[in-house]
């Protein structure tokens, strides 16, 4: 079969088009045909390394983390899943050398597997993984908040997405407003104001145009309950300018810089709650409910994708693979995504 390897960090050079011996799938593992991958800044992160040439903790990497596929083989004690399943996968190639879905039939434990919903095709299901559990979990950890999502779950509750345009952004917007919060999200501009409005958002501020605290605290004049963070070190000001009393602020990622100043006085009298929020250690189960959850929002329609829905999509296929990760690493707008199965 076709797989794209990695045997040490660096650009998109390092990655090649190989060919490997099918596995069989072990107890407690199922084998999928890969359809889709998706491609995520945290893929082409674990590529690059902190330094070009560092070694790996296995002697090839098959990269992505995301995809969507449909089952092809089952190990011993797997009982949910079956041949023939169409399914999608989150934390694929999580300390694993084959688990990757940057090949045409990826091994991986069953407890990254989900069904896909018969009304989500291959496209939906590679978007999922990273970006939707990363928002379902950014969405439930407020104090006096929900731990799962559904309609009505987040009646009564302001929202705000820093950053909407991105993935992570989009299915926060997406599944904030299938769960029934007022969704505030900010954007550098016209053509991102556009995509998240697509998304569904009910309130885009263009922050380089005008004064968001303001505009904000005019749409939410308590707070807002809830901030979905991108870039903690440039927005530390503005959450706690909007944020309500013992209001929380879920931070994803460290766009803008890694260090970030807080006014302790000020957040002291507000009972502000900060939730850091990483994937690859938030647990399994944290994982399963949102992929439950997840998928119950795909079942009503909440989670399209393509750029009528807020997410333009750029497609590769396989041996292009690098050229996917510059894309992605470029910070494009959108999702990528490789076709690596033709049909």
């Amino acid at each position: 079969m076709k797989a794209i390897v990695y045997r040490a960090t660096g650009d998109p050079s390092v990655l090649r088009l190989v060919d490997r011996e099918v596995r069989e799938p072990g107890p407690g593992e199922v084998r999928v045909r890969i359809m889709v991958s998706g491609v995520n800044p945290t893929d082409w992160k674990s590529r690059r390394g902190s330094a070009p040439g560092e070694p790996l903790p296995f002697a090839e990497v098959v990269p992505n983390q995301d995809g969507s596929g449909v089952i092809d083989a089952v190990g011993a004690g797997v009982e949910q899943l079956h041949p023939g399943d169409r399914v999608w996968l989150a934390l694929a190639a999580y300390e694993r050398a084959d688990g990757g879905t940057a090949q045409e039939l990826a091994v991986l434990p069953a407890e990254r597997v989900f069904a896909l919903p018969h009304n989500a095709g291959f496209d939906v299901g590679a978007s999922l993984g990273v970006p939707a559990i990363t928002a379902h979990r950014a969405l439930t950890i407020a104090e006096d908040g929900p731990r799962r999502l559904r309609p009505g779950a987040l009646t009564g509750k302001t929202v705000l997405v820093a950053g909407g345009a991105g993935a992570v952004g989009h299915a926060a917007i997406q599944l904030a407003r299938w769960a029934g919060a007022v969704v505030i999200t900010t954007v550098s501009g016209p053509v991102k104001a556009a995509l998240v409005q697509a998304a569904g958002a009910h309130h885009v501020i263009n922050y380089r145009q005008t004064d968001a605290a303001a505009e904000i605290r005019q749409i939410a004049p308590a707070g807002v309950d809830l901030i979905v963070e991108v870039a903690p070190a440039q927005n530390a000001e503005l959450d706690l300018a909007v944020i309500r009393n013992r209001g929380s602020v879920a931070v994803y990622a460290n766009n803008g810089g890694d260090e970030m100043r807080l006014d302790v006085r000020r957040h002291f009298s507000l009972n502000v709650r900060y939730q850091f929020v990483l994937l690859y250690t938030v647990g399994m189960e944290a994982v399963r409910a949102a992929a439950e959850d997840i998928n119950l929002a795909i079942a009503d329609g909440a989670l399209p994708v393509g750029e009528a829905a807020g997410l333009p999509l750029h497609r590769f296929d396989l041996p292009h693979t690098p050229d996917a990760h510059a894309a992605v690493e470029g910070d494009i707008v959108g999702k990528v995504l490789i076709d690596v199965t033709p049909g």
